[in-house]
């Protein structure tokens, strides 16, 4: 079996570790830790980065496409490496949770996010694994881009980091176990 791991996010310096980026931050968290790197592959329009955990392999990406089209590199890396939808989670920011708080789903509606508008959208389909990561609500007077393309206040980025560690330790758990509910279970919050 493969499994696909999307973190969302912008590319370009302009946007690194910016509140939009939390997808990419736990990707590559995750693949630093694994000491993987990154190759830009642009037949996908994404980075990828591969290993193999527990038996399986695994693709670490992240679109180069911007947000708002990271659809199309999900769609190309599943077709190219036939992988079922259940074999797939993204990572992304959810500013309608509290900084730092974590969320795993199953399913649902992109809730806003256009990200995962583009995803449901070359995907057909809202049955996916994804682990949303709290970025907060933009302050009185901020609008929702300045917001989301802001970078995190010191203490807001402190607990950025803690999160992070615990996204990983969730997607360690459910690489080895492949039980995306009890992931669900132990980690959510």
């Amino acid at each position: 079996m493969t499994k696909l791991v999307v973190g969302l996010g912008n590319p370009g310096s302009k946007y690194h570790e910016t509140r939009h980026n939390v997808g990419f931050m736990a990707i590559d968290l995750m693949a630093k830790e694994l000491g993987l790197t990154f190759s830009e592959e642009k037949t996908f329009k994404a980075e990828v980065a591969s290993t193999f955990l527990n038996g399986e392999k695994v693709y670490f990406v992240k679109p180069t496409t911007f947000m708002n089209l990271s659809g199309l590199a999900v769609r190309a890396l599943l077709a190219y490496y036939n992988i079922p939808m259940e074999d797939f989670i993204v990572i992304y920011d959810d500013l309608d949770m509290e900084v730092g708080k974590l969320r795993f789903r199953q399913k649902g509606s992109a809730g806003g996010h256009n990200g995962i508008k583009s995803i449901i959208a070359e995907t057909g389909t809202q049955e996916f694994d994804r682990i949303k990561i709290g970025i907060g609500r933009p302050q009185k007077g901020m609008t929702v881009v300045n917001h989301v393309l802001g970078k995190f206040s010191e203490d807001d980025y402190a607990m950025i980091l803690l999160t992070l560690d615990k996204v990983e330790t969730a997607l360690h758990h459910y690489l080895k176990t492949n039980d995306f509910e009890d992931t669900m279970r132990r980690y959510n919050g």
